[in-house]
Formats: structure tokens, sequence, C-alpha cells
């Protein structure tokens, strides 16, 4: 509804994993150095953790979209299947073709693939999302799975993304060999006050008309009390923000100042 109104030719605070408006924070540029490290050097399992709604999705869809050719992924988003269904959805999403029956069949399938990868020079890479929701028999899955590797090297990297929970799972005595296996470990945190700023001017600049200004501005004390209410967690800050313009075009105002901010807070945490 406010778009025209603002002339920005996309909504700038969507809550989708948009990667085109990926915002390199410092948490967020380490857990990307992180992840690109642990790849390229073949650590095998990495592990990446955030609260809800600090961006780790997002910044899977970045990594994904900025590795080479050479770089062969498979995403798989909200895992709540069987161990056999996630070898199934994996070696799908590799595009590893044949009528595969059993997990045996599976797991042979998956490794031809990879030491054929390997052979050529490439790296495979599985990224898991919401990876709290595994259970133990996944779990204990995904281990067997990086016990893949020739003599010198893992030839698949498995990177488990989710929310703080994932490192008390990997905790259990049951899971200990996993847990063991896992090289890299990254704790991603909200935005730091002194870059909401930059954060909500980056979404506006991403999403305004022909590189042109926007035509809306957070006011100093707005900003103030955007980090006040999402504590610097981006969803709540996209949430906010959103609200905070749809408020600015029915009053028919250009400027957000905080009563706005305040006003549109109160009412989200009140739904």
């Amino acid at each position: 509804m406010y778009k025209e109104f603002y002339e920005l030719k996309e909504n700038p605070f969507n809550i989708t994993a948009d990667p085109g408006f990926f915002f390199s924070s410092a948490h967020h540029a380490e857990a990307f150095s992180h992840l690109i490290f642990g790849i390229k050097q073949r650590k095998g399992i990495l592990v990446i953790t955030g609260e809800i709604g600090t961006g780790k999705t997002t910044l899977c869809r970045t990594l994904l979209n900025r590795l080479d050719s050479k770089t062969k992924t498979a995403l798989i988003l909200n895992p709540t299947f069987s161990d056999i269904q996630l070898l199934q959805l994996i070696v799908k999403d590799l595009g590893i073709p044949g009528k595969l029956k059993n997990k045996n069949e599976l797991v042979t399938a998956l490794n031809n693939f990879l030491l054929e990868e390997t052979s050529k020079g490439h790296n495979v890479i599985l990224i898991i999302d919401e990876a709290q929701n595994l259970g133990i028999k996944q779990l204990e899955q995904i281990r067997l799975l990086s016990n893949l590797e020739t003599e010198k090297e893992k030839i698949l990297q498995i990177i488990l993304v989710g929310q703080p929970e994932l490192h008390e799972k990997l905790k259990l005595p049951s899971l200990r060999q996993l847990n063991q296996r896992v090289t890299v470990r990254f704790h991603i945190l909200p935005l730091d006050e002194s870059e909401i700023t930059d954060y909500i001017n980056h979404r506006l600049n991403l999403a305004s008309n022909n590189g042109s200004s926007p035509m809306v501005e957070f006011t100093e004390k707005a900003i103030d009390a955007v980090y006040h209410y999402s504590q610097g967690t981006p969803r709540m800050v996209n949430i906010i923000c959103d609200r905070a313009l749809l408020a600015g075009f029915i009053m028919e105002t250009h400027t957000i100042d905080e009563t706005i901010i305040e006003k549109c807070a109160r009412e989200i945490l009140s739904q």
C-alpha cells in the first residue's frame, strides 16, 4: 500500500529470507567467514546457531548465491523427516539419479557421487536449516554421512543451522560422537545498537526506485525506539519498520518519528 507513496519498487522490510537484502553486520560477516573457511578447508561438520529471527536462513541463502560453480549444494529446510527420508531428500536435491530403494543404496549412490565430484576438484555442501528439529536417528545419520571421506579429506561438508537448542541437543551422551566431529561453531548475535541505522538505510536504499534516495526518513529517536523494542533482532526490526511505514502512509508523512515507532511496537507486542 505504501510503496508508491514512498517511491519504493518493493517492500524493504519483508520478513522472508531474501539474500538480496543481506546486511553484513559484524556478527553476520564473521559467521560468513567461518562458513567459507570451513567449506574451503573441508572441515566436515559446521554448526551455526542463533535465536529466532537473527538472519540464519538469509545467511544460508546468501552463502548459496556466492558459491562458485565447482561447489554442489543441497539445502534441507524444516527437516522433520525420518532418517531414510532425509537421505532421499539429500540425494534428490543433489540431482543424483536412480530408483534407490533402501538406505544402503542411497548411501552408496551418495558416496559414489561425492567421490566423482571430488575427483573433478569439486566440493559438495549439505545445509540443514532448523537443525534443532532433527531427532536422534537423523543426527546419527548425519554423523555417518560425515564419515564419507578419502584418505586425505572430507568429501561432504555438512552445515547444521539452528536455534540454540541445537547446541544442547548435541551435548546429549548419545550424540557425543557427532559433537566431537563438529570443527567449526559460531553463534549469531542480534545487531548492535550502532548498526540499526545502517541496517534500516541499507534496506530502504535497496528497495528504492532506480537507486534514488528513499522518500522516507527515520529520525534518530525513532531508530533508538526501533532498537529498544527489537533488541536488534533483524526480523523484529523488519516487522516494526514495516508497520511504521504503513502508519506513515496513513498519516501522509515522509518522516517516521519515535511516536509512530512506539505506537506500532506496542500494537505488535500486544498481539
